[in-house]
């Protein structure tokens, strides 16, 4: 006689029920849940989950991390835990290699990757990837970043000459408008910032920020420019654009000295809920630090500690690539 089959009690519920129980698991546990079955890849891709979290006040900002894997040659996509007993960076499966020359800009719930060959977007409630028109004209060396739901997209068309165009997510098209080809003669220094402001579709320069050597360490959080230099100072700066005034984020020489102290390989900063995320290399592992900021009468910023993991990915060794 044969043993009747059983099911998992969970597997069993109604749909609704399901959803509301999934719907306040944190969210950095879905790439791991949608493995168990196809039933919880469906429900934890469905945007009733998404608008179940909004009603149970369970929205959760995510960071999405790119590292390269040096054992096997490639960039992969992770996303960063914060849950007590789990902190860490997790893999994203099912997704391809990330390519080499891109550049990436999150809005809403999607990934954008532009590169030279084939654009595409991440769908970060179900992991999946939909390809992009072309960009308008061939580039290399692109950076990205969003404002009002549309992403400007800046790269080289030439080994002098850059351009920039103008992705509209709504609308999944391409712009360009007058003034977005920047033409070497007025670009060859690369120790020049420039400010653009999009409804002007006017470049200008910025003294202050040209009086500093800022590299590519830089996020925005609350329309503060910051910049953690891990070359010379390992100093966190702010730059207010509204003030014109440049400063030092205090309260944070304990971290930096632990962080001298065990010699870190490399560091990155990325803007995280109005907060700062800070991951950096220890050996084989890599570290994850959340530091909120609080800024006070004047110009000066605060910033204080929250979370920190030793331990957010070891075994291996990684370059990060991008947050």
């Amino acid at each position: 006689m044969n043993n009747p089959v059983t099911s998992s009690p969970i597997t069993s519920l109604p749909e609704d029920v399901a959803v509301d129980i999934l719907a306040r698991v944190p969210r950095c546990d879905y790439p791991r849940m949608s493995l168990v079955s196809k039933r919880f890849r469906s429900l934890v891709s469905s945007p009733e989950i998404y608008v179940r979290r909004s009603s149970l006040g369970c929205t959760e900002h995510c960071l999405y991390v790119v590292l390269y894997e040096w054992d096997g040659g490639v960039d992969r996509l992770y996303t960063l835990c914060w849950k007590d007993k789990d902190k860490g960076l997790v893999l994203i499966h099912g997704l391809p290699d990330m390519p080499r020359d891109r550049s990436f800009v999150a809005v809403g719930l999607r990934i954008y990757v532009f590169c030279e060959i084939n654009s595409f977007s991440i769908d970060c409630t179900s992991h999946t990837v939909q390809h992009l028109p072309r960009l308008p004209v061939p580039m290399s060396d692109t950076v990205a970043d969003v404002i009002d739901r549309r992403i400007y997209v800046i790269g080289y068309i030439s080994s002098k000459s850059k351009a920039m165009v103008v992705f509209d997510t709504e609308t999944q098209t391409w712009a360009t408008k007058p003034g977005m080809e920047l033409f070497d003669d007025v670009y060859a220094d690369f120790q020049d910032n420039f400010v653009y402001d999009p409804k002007e579709s006017k470049w200008e320069t910025d003294e202050m920020l040209n009086s500093n050597f800022w590299g590519g360490n830089v996020c925005v959080v609350d329309d503060v420019l910051y910049f953690y230099d891990d070359f010379c100072d390992q100093e966190l700066r702010a730059y207010d654009p509204e003030r014109k005034c440049l400063g030092l984020v205090k309260g944070l020489d304990d971290l930096f000295a632990e962080m001298r102290c065990v010699g870190c390989g490399w560091a990155k900063i990325a803007s995280y809920g109005g907060k700062l995320v800070l991951l950096f290399s220890k050996g084989r592992e890599i570290c994850c630090v959340e530091i909120s900021l609080e800024r006070r009468k004047g110009s000066q910023i605060l910033g204080r500690v929250d979370q920190w993991s030793d331990h957010a990915l070891i075994a291996g060794i990684f370059s990060l690539r991008n947050l």
